[in-house]
């Protein structure tokens, strides 16, 4: 299997299905992300689609010398920039055929708050470093590249932003109804 660098060589050479394969790998990964950072479900999907546009109009400039991912992430965060507003970010639709109904629903409500928390609290670069490190896996380096931020920068923001929302969460839990009923 070819990495994405040499996937992304093969293409800036012309060949689309090197490209095609680039697109499949990062489809659902991105438009996760981009559900995030979009004020809807329909302005994630506008902002994959011209998010992959661009990458394929701006090939040339990929350097390999850095991750394909980085770049890819950049152009998405630019491209959500473009379209986002203050509102929360769109419906996560978690399936599952063979699970309980309502613990899917519950599951999913419980990712958007987290998310919807995480926003609230913490700054949009912040919350971008979160998920690159927690959701998509990136190297730290790899997200102070995307964000165009230092390497401490974002080791202190992942580590501060970690704290924040931790502490946000516990509090939350312990002022629930449900926590004073069974606890």
């Amino acid at each position: 299997m070819q990495s994405d660098e040499q996937l992304a060589a093969h293409a800036q050479q012309g060949n689309a299905e090197a490209y095609a394969e680039l697109v499949t790998r990062y489809q659902q990964r991105l438009f996760r992300f981009l559900q995030t950072r979009c004020a809807s479900r329909a302005d994630a999907e506008d902002a994959l689609q011209d998010a992959f546009v661009d990458a394929w109009r701006y090939l040339h400039s990929y350097n390999s010398r850095w991750r394909f991912s980085t770049w890819l992430y950049r152009i998405a965060l630019r491209r959500a920039a473009r379209q986002r507003n203050d509102a929360t970010p769109g419906e996560q639709v978690a399936t599952d055929p063979g699970g309980d109904p309502l613990a899917v629903c519950i599951a999913a409500d419980e990712r958007e708050n987290l998310w919807r928390t995480a926003r609230r609290l913490l700054g949009e670069d912040a919350v971008t470093a979160l998920w690159l490190h927690s959701v998509e896996g990136m190297a730290i380096k790899d997200i102070a590249r995307a964000l165009q931020r230092s390497l401490p920068w974002t080791k202190v923001s992942l580590m501060r932003s970690r704290r924040r929302l931790r502490a946000a969460l516990m509090a939350q839990e312990a002022a629930s109804p449900e926590s004073e009923a069974y606890g």
